[in-house]
């Protein structure tokens, strides 16, 4: 990758290692590379490093001369992005360098996800690493991996292996707020198999592919009730069903469990006499949900082309699938009583995988109350039991609970308002954080969040301001300059 991009981007120091985590392949479960290049890194300026149990990486920087007795802070971030790519586009996550560019004081990766979360918390980290002027206490860097996909390093965090109390996470994407709490979760997993049988001869074979969403986090833009690919795919064949003897041979959508599906597309065989009418039926409900999703998602599409299958799903099976994905849950479930404003409970239909000899799907459920979290993945569970069909909860992670009267929070923000001579918010954000799970970890460490603007976040065209950033690493330079 070119790195004319970062040329000029203040701070250096922060840039150049965004840098290198655009060039490095960092896909969840594959963070090893990078991980091995970041502790070469740390070693060759005599920091100390270790990988635990859980795959994570740990750097250690001696406090500065004097500072001994400072209280140790350690400074958290996960090392995995989340790979998303539009359907045009080439890219290889596994071996391709993301490829920014500058747009009017964003950067942005166009037609990818740009990995600024968490890359910049990780850059941020990394120069505090290296900056020789910084006045601090011990330091410790906590650069988790597989947070993406299921925390599993935050999960396999040793206890007793972390040394400091106080603790930064760099992974909230709004300049000028502090998050103080963030929910928990768990996923649900659905899978059975299906009978297949082969395509009538006289039935003729379409693709339908319903493309054109924005996409994005499935925490931080659930509230904007943003399409889902997956749901309104699916209602479009339930429409078309009801119209016309409709055969599935796959459905397929979504790659991340924790993204607003974007891209969705089914292979269908109608009867021959019957196929010159879908162009003017997806004609039709094309219009009715851009009507519906406007001023959301009114970029959505419907397109129709010629296919080929072998074999359908039976009909029994196709029924028992399009019913239960139809009637599934996704979005907003509750908003918090004592948060006005903020989203309580949700839920993510994030990927579906039909063929006709079985089929998955995921949902990832989201809520600021664990009884919550757990009440909802029960009524999915119920759901396709009513189907006959396997559903299992997996994965249970604790939300981070608010501490309204953090000492850290109030050193954050009094460092925020002499530097920038404005108040700062404090948040509580339904997207999952590492924070809740290291707190179960740790009990009584006080924890605070902070990052630049990002958007798009788990979309293609996720871009990061640059200018927050700067902002970002000055307050983080005062806030470990001020702690004593």
């Amino acid at each position: 990758m070119a790195d004319s991009v970062f040329s000029g981007l203040e701070p250096a120091i922060v840039w150049r290692h965004f840098a290198v985590l655009c060039a490095m392949p960092r896909a969840s479960k594959q963070e090893a590379p990078l991980r091995a290049r970041l502790q070469q890194w740390a070693a060759a300026r005599g920091l100390s490093t270790l990988i635990d149990a859980g795959g994570n990486l740990i750097v250690r920087k001696s406090a500065s001369a004097g500072c001994e007795h400072f209280p140790g802070v350690v400074l958290q971030a996960h090392l995995d992005m989340v790979c998303q790519k539009n359907a045009d586009s080439p890219h290889d996550f596994s071996r391709d360098p993301v490829v920014p560019v500058l747009d009017d004081g964003w950067l942005v990766a166009e037609k990818t996800t740009l990995g600024a979360d968490n890359g910049i918390g990780v850059a941020l980290i990394l120069a505090a690493l290296e900056d020789g002027g910084l006045v601090h206490g011990p330091l410790e860097a906590l650069l988790t991996v597989d947070e993406e996909a299921g925390m599993g390093g935050a999960r396999g965090l040793e206890a007793g292996i972390l040394q400091g109390r106080l603790m930064l996470n760099l992974d909230t994407e709004e300049w000028g707020e502090f998050y103080l709490g963030c929910a928990g979760g768990l996923d649900v997993n659905v899978a059975g198999d299906a009978s297949p049988e082969a395509v009538p001869a006289d039935h003729t074979v379409f693709r339908i592919e319903l493309s054109g969403l924005r996409g994005g986090h499935s925490g931080v833009d659930i509230h904007e009730e943003r399409g889902n690919a997956i749901k309104l795919l699916v209602r479009v064949l339930h429409e078309l069903a009801a119209d016309m003897p409709l055969r599935l041979a796959d459905l397929q959508g979504g790659s991340a469990r924790n993204a607003l599906p974007r891209e969705a597309w089914a292979t269908v065989a109608v009867p021959a006499g019957m196929a010159g009418r879908l162009d003017g039926l997806l004609a039709g409900i094309e219009a009715v949900l851009r009507s519906e999703l406007q001023g959301v998602d009114e970029g959505l599409r419907l397109v129709l082309s010629a296919s080929d299958a072998t074999q359908l799903m039976a009909p029994a099976d196709q029924a028992r699938w399009l019913t239960s994905l139809h009637a599934a849950p996704h979005g907003v479930h509750r908003m918090s009583r004592k948060l006005p404003g903020v989203v309580e409970t949700s839920n993510n239909l994030g990927m579906v995988d039909v063929r006709p000899t079985g089929a998955a799907c995921n949902f990832m459920v989201r809520s600021l109350l664990g009884s919550g979290a757990l009440a909802l993945a029960e009524e999915i569970v119920s759901l396709w039991a009513l189907s006959g069909i396997r559903a299992e909860k997996d994965g249970f992670y604790p939300g981070w609970a608010p501490n309204p009267a953090s000492p850290l929070l109030k050193l954050c923000q009094s460092v925020y308002r002499r530097d920038f001579a404005a108040d700062s918010k404090v948040q509580v954000i339904h997207a999952g954080l590492e924070c809740g799970i290291i707190g179960d970890q740790y009990p009584g460490m006080d924890i605070v969040s902070f990052g630049p603007t990002i958007r798009g976040a788990h979309a293609p065209g996720e871009r990061v301001e640059v200018a927050s950033v700067e902002r970002c690493w000055h307050l983080l330079r005062g806030i470990l300059q001020e702690i004593r």
